[in-house]
């Protein structure tokens, strides 16, 4: 398969160039959806994180990078959104072959990449300091300035879309970027590097260096020529990224994960909802920080909800990423196991009355070698069970009764974390009372986001995370604001 992909890639991007890792080592890429070796990249380590921020250093002292106004950066910027346009359909193909998406959550990736890029363009030269009123015969102002060198490390279930929020943002504030992107799917990153040079982006502005976590993921969170760390994946991880970049006492923004709640109310228009309740549980298999994992149903309502979603479910077919289908598999033999570890406690769950009530099929023709699971829906569960309480990182999702509003909110907040939540009713008052009510970054009302548009500020509290990335706000976390204040007289 690696000889048919349309560039070399057991290399690494450091300095506007294609080089070999210093240790001349590189890994297998694995297609999730037969097991077969996809490709070759290399193997970075400490050595080629050392280089990497060197080069991200020069780039801003003496370099044409850090010369550029912001208008020009803007410029750039927009210009690798417009490359990246043209190029959705073979991005599309490398990140449903490398993580195992579906060619058009692929495709809508590409295109949300391209968005990032677009409104970070915009962007890059409309934010703005302030002038503070102090004593007299004083002026002060504030300045938004660039960290400097930034260090981002991108999880394999969306890397198109979480490079785009991250680097898209940190570029267009002036950094210059080192990023880590996954060992398990960095295909479209590689790509988006190639893109970024063709667009004009200068040499040493951003640089890839692939590896294992523990090797290169670690060497540039440690680093003490980085500024700011840019983290998406798990919790463990998370705090093992915030630990290292401690000892250099930078900030670090984290975006870990979820157990989504989407609240139904009695009085909400099912038919509306049905749609987004299912496939905000089973986009991308699953995996997905803010998958909506958990569906809390009001009793009255709870039977209507359960036959609407089961039948879903049972129409749902799952199969090889350029199939197409409504799921593919998961990344790995090893998130195959975790999740299906999960699905032997709903079997074994009866006596706490759990039931799987419906599930999806693979279809026949799936091969035998690929990670692929039947999305589960798994009714009656108990608010307090594993199953309710820890991310499963897969297409499963449970469902859940409440008695009342005040019941829901417990429910919904009592995990331990804080990502996303959706509510679902006509009553405009419970809106806003809900809204304010549920613990979490980011709430739809009468929709759910999955993580939102472009524009929205995104991140969690509790073990979700910190910080916010989208939006304007990524420009402010991917930025220090220096007060100047002039005597004048």
């Amino acid at each position: 398969m690696a000889s048919t992909l349309p560039f070399d890639t057991r290399q690494l991007f450091i300095d506007g160039q294609w080089r070999d890792a210093a240790s001349g080592e590189t890994l297998t890429l694995e297609n999730p959806s037969d097991g077969s070796a996809l490709a070759r990249i290399a193997r970075g380590m400490s050595a080629d994180i050392d280089a990497a921020v060197a080069a991200a250093r020069r780039a801003l002292d003496d370099g044409a990078w850090g010369r550029m106004s912001p208008t020009e950066r803007g410029r750039v910027l927009s210009a690798m959104g417009r490359r990246v346009l043209e190029q959705v359909e073979l991005l599309a193909q490398l990140e449903a072959l490398d993580v195992g998406k579906p060619l058009k959550q692929g495709r809508a990736d590409a295109i949300a990449l391209a968005r990032y890029l677009e409104f970070y363009g915009g962007a890059a030269d409309k934010v703005h300091g302030e002038t503070l009123p102090f004593q007299s015969g004083y002026t002060v102002l504030t300045l938004r300035e660039p960290h400097g060198v930034t260090g981002h490390i991108v999880p394999w279930n969306y890397p198109m879309q979480i490079v785009g929020r991250s680097v898209g943002a940190a570029l267009a504030m002036g950094n210059a970027c080192v990023l880590k992107p996954a060992e398990e799917a960095c295909l479209t990153v590689l790509a988006f590097a190639r893109i970024a040079h063709e667009a004009g982006l200068p040499a040493g502005a951003l640089n890839v260096v692939p590896g294992l976590g523990e090797e290169a993921g670690a060497a540039l969170a440690s680093h003490p020529g980085v500024a700011h760390l840019s983290f998406t994946g798990s919790v463990a991880t998370g705090a093992l990224v915030q630990a290292a970049a401690a000892k250099n006492t930078i900030p670090v923004t984290l975006e870990l994960g979820g157990k989504s709640p989407q609240v139904v109310f009695a009085d909400a228009d099912l038919d509306a909802a049905l749609p987004y309740l299912v496939n905000a549980g089973i986009q991308n298999a699953g995996q997905t920080c803010s998958a909506a994992s958990r569906i809390l149903v009001e009793r009255s309502a709870y039977d209507a909800v359960l036959e609407r979603m089961a039948a879903r479910y049972r129409a749902l077919r799952v199969g090889p990423a350029l199939a197409d289908l409504d799921v593919g598999p998961v990344i790995s033999s090893r998130q195959h196991s975790i999740v299906s570890r999960y699905l032997e406690l709903a079997r074994d769950g009866a006596s706490a009355g759990l039931r799987i009530a419906a599930q999806g099929e693979i279809v026949a023709d799936a091969p035998s070698s690929g990670h692929y699971v039947r999305p589960t829906l798994v009714a009656g569960v108990p608010d307090t069970h594993v199953l309710a309480q820890e991310e499963i990182f897969g297409p499963v999702q449970v469902l859940m009764a409440f008695d009342s509003e005040a019941d829901a909110v417990r429910i919904a907040n009592g995990t331990p974390f804080g990502l996303v939540a959706g509510v679902w009713t006509r009553d405009g008052a419970r809106q806003l009372r809900l809204a304010r009510a549920l613990k979490c970054g980011q709430v739809f009302i009468n929709n759910y986001g999955a993580g939102g548009g472009v524009e929205l500020p995104f991140g969690g509290v509790k073990r979700s995370g910190h910080g916010r990335e989208k939006g304007f706000e990524a420009l402010y976390g991917f930025s220090t604001l220096k007060t100047v204040a002039i005597q004048h007289g």
